[in-house]
């Protein structure tokens, strides 16, 4: 790998200087090879998030397609991180604030642990908002309060308990003050597009090996939430029987009495996973009112662009007992820079598999660039996921010596009875109707 070692004496000048931010620019290719096909995210209607880019060496605008959003890439980020912590030892310590809200015990269908890296808003989170510290709610206990103050000239509460949120951005819009809480920009954004992105068309298709026809039922749901062909094992209710399969969480009815050559889709064998699907080939329109498969894209390359904005840690103050020091605010913002680079290292590293059939592989080096002075070529450094480990790792020692407060510890919050009601209920409904969100009418 090019570049020189980037030492924590360098972060912490490109702190303490003018260096505007730090970036990471990868190419990638698909792991069957240039020219295979992959499959972007989707968004409402199905469609992919497209637009035409100017992009460097290219004279005219491109097409382009989102391949993970700003929003996913925080996401995997942070789950490194969480990887990192999981995986740490006495002999290799990774000394990151994290609070958990623990469902065990509760006799749930499924038992959940959920970190505060892992929650959508971070330590703004409501579920974290609806666990209880010593039996008080979290916000109303004497650590949650601390956070109803913080801003950009206060962080030292988000340091200590969340310095993610820092990071990746965050608005305390459950909290206390509502939309008038606490809003932190994103320090660390990076996103992954493909360029020259031509779209392809969607099939689909099933065997069935026991060649069960479409209208072989219909298929009726028993007590136990199974299904029957046999009529006197079906629930009855007002002198009919109930198909297999709800229809926007309400029963479906059949009426024995009555002849009916076709089977309402509610009682199809199709409803149990059972039958042929008629191979077919999806065609939509795109936004200029063209036909369009939508059927994954291939691409001329995938690039992945990174930036850590030292210029955003900047703006964060940190006193302590009231009082601001340039050395704390300076050795604070150092530990969330070490961070931020840690947590986009792990994530390279750990590789580009984003979704089902869009499997990226870098063809170009993980290589960080420093911008410092205008006009002055970016100095370019090495840094492993090992070394960006110990980098934070040394960062957070020089901040706990400048007394700075860091939490070492797990934070175990427990689900309110409230909490525990709603998730509970909410799994036997995703039981029920196959995990389906319900929409209305």
């Amino acid at each position: 790998m090019a570049g020189t070692e980037l030492t924590l004496e360098k972060l912490k000048e490109a702190v303490k200087g003018m260096a505007a931010a730090f970036r990471c620019i990868t190419e990638y290719q698909p792991a069957g090879g240039a020219g295979d096909k992959v499959f972007p995210p989707t968004y409402e209607g199905g469609r992919y998030a497209t637009e035409k880019r100017r992009l460097p060496a290219m004279a005219d605008p491109v097409n382009c397609v989102l391949l993970d959003s700003v929003q996913s890439q925080a996401n995997r980020m942070e789950l490194a991180l969480l990887d990192a912590w999981e995986r740490q030892t006495k002999d290799n310590p990774f000394p990151l604030p994290v609070i958990v809200v623990d469902f065990k015990g509760n006799d749930m269908p499924k038992v959940l642990r959920i970190t505060s890296l892992e929650a959508p808003h971070r330590i703004a989170d409501a579920l974290l908002r609806d666990s209880l510290l010593d039996g008080q709610p979290f916000r109303k206990s004497p650590l949650g309060k601390r956070l109803d103050e913080v801003d950009n000239r206060n962080a030292t509460a988000l340091f200590e308990l969340c310095p993610t949120a820092l990071i990746f951005g965050m608005w305390d819009s459950t909290g206390p003050k509502g939309g008038l809480g606490a809003k932190f920009q994103r320090a660390m954004v990076s996103e992954i597009i493909g360029v020259n992105a031509i779209s392809g068309v969607k099939t689909s298709s099933r065997i069935d090996p026991a060649q069960i026809m479409l209208n072989a039922g219909p298929l009726f749901r028993k007590a136990d939430g199974g299904w029957t062909l046999n009529q006197a094992e079906a629930i009855e209710k007002d002198g009919k029987l109930v198909l297999y399969k709800h229809k926007k969480g309400k029963d479906v009815l059949w009426d024995p009495t009555t002849d009916q050559d076709e089977v309402p889709d509610q009682g199809r064998p199709s409803t149990a996973n059972h039958s042929n699907v008629t191979p077919s080939i999806d065609v939509r329109k795109d936004g200029n009112g063209n036909e369009d498969g939508f059927g994954g894209v291939t691409l001329e390359k995938a690039i992945q662009t990174t930036v850590l904005s030292l210029t955003a840690l900047r703006r964060l103050r940190f006193p302590l007992n009231g009082t601001y020091n340039p050395a704390v605010d300076d050795a604070a913002r150092t530990a969330l820079a070490a961070l931020g680079l840690c947590a986009a290292t792990l994530a390279r590293e750990q590789g580009c598999d984003l979704r089902s059939r869009c499997h990226l592989h870098a063809v170009s080096a993980y290589e960080w660039e420093l911008l410092d002075k205008p006009g002055e070529k970016p100095q370019k450094f090495a840094l492993t996921g090992k070394d960006a480990a110990k980098l934070f790792r040394d960062a957070v020692s020089e901040a706990k010596s400048a007394k700075l407060p860091w939490m070492d510890k797990e934070l175990t919050l427990t689900p309110s009875p409230e909490l525990v009601a709603l998730v509970k209920k909410s799994q036997e409904l995703a039981a029920a109707t196959g995990g389906a969100e319900e929409g209305g009418d």
